[in-house]
């Protein structure tokens, strides 16, 4: 049995190697492209292990791959970044926080500790300066700068 016949009836053994292999690359670089081919792959396994011809091994992989990559991989992205609703990630979450002054604030410059973290702070154009000591809320996030209002006050009892 020469080489290119032991490739050609054991060609699954490739196929099959070819799909870890994308798997692998996939699990590297998590853009859901690699494992749309590996599908592709293992319909070249089940040709393989039908006795299909070799062209007929590469035609099912080519339209499998395409049809998971422009059908599939869409749907699949859009199920991965669906977030619930009113869910907020990184800054989007601090605006609304309570915000401690930690030196005098004003439009031009300032800092305040907000979520245990010490920021670069400004008050809102239509807002005092704040002095040390002080509560403030933060109205929106601009680069590495919070922006804040002064707190609202708190009753008394």
């Amino acid at each position: 049995m020469t080489t290119a016949e032991w490739i050609v009836s054991n060609a699954w053994v490739i196929w099959l190697a070819l799909f870890l292999l994308l798997a692998i690359i996939e699990m590297i670089s998590l853009d859901l492209y690699f494992i749309m081919l590996g599908v592709g792959s293992l319909g070249g396994v089940a040709v393989a292990l039908l006795d299909g011809p070799v062209w007929l091994q590469v035609v099912i992989f080519c339209l499998l791959s395409l049809l998971m990559i422009f059908l599939v991989r869409p749907i699949a992205i859009k199920h991965l970044k669906k977030s619930p609703e009113g869910f907020r990630t990184n800054i989007e979450r601090l605006i609304g926080q309570d915000a401690l002054i930690l030196e005098p604030t004003s439009r031009l410059s300032g800092s305040a500790k907000i979520a245990g973290e010490i920021w670069t702070a400004r008050a809102e154009a239509n807002a005092a300066t704040m002095l040390p000591g002080s509560y403030a809320v933060v109205s929106r996030i601009q680069g590495a700068t919070a922006y804040l209002n002064p707190a609202p006050p708190t009753e008394s009892k």
